[in-house]
């Protein structure tokens, strides 16, 4: 088997590997690092959570010349999120040695003055960032490509899906064509094969095939239900699992939202995760949920690319994926380093197209989660409630009773005699009056009977006469 050192990393670089409790490279490592370090261009296809990130991070140190004041070195994220991690991780590296290697992340929802401050008072080595803030530094003429030496797309299909494509062509055409390129993904679309095409040197394909692995590796139900009990039989799954720490994916940035208020108003620990965000929001909410003060974290595909969290047992497919290769990448947020995962995908008859495409992309039928909703779901998982259904149903049969008793019928509250006759008492006594008046008030002056009078007559026009009395008949004009 395989070691570091047998790859030709340096020792220090080995011994920062070590602190981490990493000692055997994974196969998309051993397959490029080597390629790599001997300075050719590489597409990788690996899906993500394989140890791609190492696979580029050690060639790239070893080539950097720290007494060279300039940027070496590029490496492009789709995602703020996982360019933030892909930082941490190279000085995770870097804190371990004693290189003056200096690194910068620039990524968007940022003060950019901040990071042109850097850029001006410290001699940056290497780059990690998301396209458009990156454009921005190439606009403001606050960044130089020039020198670089080593580029990385890292999850460039992602990055090309959601529309970045001329983005990053304008990116490459910022770095000189001697430089070495690293291209990984976790699909080869039409997009990268022109990417590769274009802007590579005869790069060695490198496909590492964990798809089986991952679906092998991890258990998965599929919870049949309908889109209006959807809700219901997600709040239900989750109590009868018990996640430490799950993933609950979404189609859209607003089904995230909304399926993140009817869980926090069912008292769950959750929060969103998308692209409306602003950063400080997304540092924060990923903040929490690593430190496990989250239970469930609620996300888009493309906010979820990248994320490496420890700890997460479990994923739901709230939203069915459109393809198989979705359908993986989600499912390899949990059951990581070996450990066990649960993933539970929800489907309605709509969905059934797509399930059947699913499991037959994965090669295995998916088995059955039968759950019991609850009618009264969405009244008995108020955070801090004890009672049970039976109770609370009790409660309010009794408190309905109650307010019949205080609400006599046709009324509306309590009668307080002492505050004098009720409306309908009173528009009947008005009533009395006014025929009584009508029949006193003298011939020819709007006098009727109860039947009704000659509507030709002059003095019923409905309108108050000279003595102020009402004729109830305002037909008689």
């Amino acid at each position: 088997m395989k070691d570091f050192t047998s790859l030709g990393i340096q020792p220090k670089y080995v011994n920062a590997l070590k602190q981490q409790s990493i000692t055997v490279p994974t196969p998309i490592q051993s397959e490029t690092i080597p390629v790599l370090l001997n300075g050719e261009d590489v597409i990788g296809q690996a899906q993500t959570g394989t140890g791609k990130t190492m696979a580029f991070l050690l060639p790239m140190l070893a080539k950097i010349e720290p007494a060279r004041e300039e940027i070496q070195s590029l490496i492009v994220t789709p995602t703020r999120e996982l360019a933030i991690q892909v930082t941490a991780e190279l000085n995770q590296i870097l804190s371990s040695t004693e290189d003056e290697i200096n690194v910068l992340a620039v990524y968007g929802g940022q003060d950019v003055e901040k990071q042109i401050k850097k850029l001006k008072n410290k001699s940056i080595h290497i780059v990690i960032g998301t396209p458009g803030r990156l454009l921005d530094h190439v606009r403001r003429e606050t960044v130089d490509f020039s020198n670089v030496s080593f580029l990385v797309l890292d999850e460039a299909d992602q990055m090309l899906h959601i529309g970045f494509f001329d983005e990053v062509e304008s990116i490459i055409r910022e770095t000189p064509f001697t430089r070495q390129t690293a291209l990984f993904s976790a699909t080869m679309s039409k997009d990268i094969r022109k990417i590769g095409k274009r802007y590579m040197n005869h790069p060695h394909n490198v496909q590492i095939r964990e798809k089986e692995k991952i679906v092998q590796e991890i258990q998965q139900e599929v919870v049949e239900t309908t889109d209006r009990q959807k809700l219901d039989a997600l709040t239900q799954t989750i109590h009868d699992v018990q996640p430490f720490l799950g993933i609950i994916f979404c189609r859209t940035k607003r089904r995230v939202s909304k399926l993140s208020g009817d869980l926090k108003a069912r008292g769950f620990l959750v929060d969103e995760l998308h692209g409306d965000l602003s950063q400080a929001k997304r540092e924060g909410v990923m903040k929490k949920f690593r430190d496990a003060k989250l239970q469930l974290l609620i996300a888009t595909d493309v906010a979820s690319r990248g994320l490496d969290v420890e700890g997460v047992t479990h994923v739901f497919n709230y939203d069915i994926p459109e393809d198989v290769e979705s359908y993986i990448h989600r499912i390899g947020r949990t059951g990581r380093a070996g450990k066990d995962g649960l993933a539970v995908t929800f489907s309605a008859l709509k969905d059934k197209q797509n399930l059947e495409m699913i499991e037959k992309g994965i090669g295995r039928s998916l088995s059955r989660r039968v759950v019991e909703v609850t009618p009264t779901m969405e009244t008995t998982h108020h955070k801090g409630s004890n009672e049970s259904a039976k109770e609370r149903r009790e409660k309010n049969i009794q408190a309905n009773k109650d307010r019949k008793v205080r609400t006599p019928r046709g009324g509306k509250g309590r009668i307080n005699e002492s505050a004098g006759p009720s409306r309908s008492n009173r528009k009947r006594s008005d009533d009395s009056s006014s025929r009584r008046g009508g029949r006193t008030s003298g011939p020819g002056k709007g006098s009727q009977s109860r039947s009704g009078s000659n509507p030709g007559r002059s003095g019923s026009t409905g309108k108050r006469n000279s003595e102020g009395r009402t004729s109830s008949n305002r037909r008689g004009r």
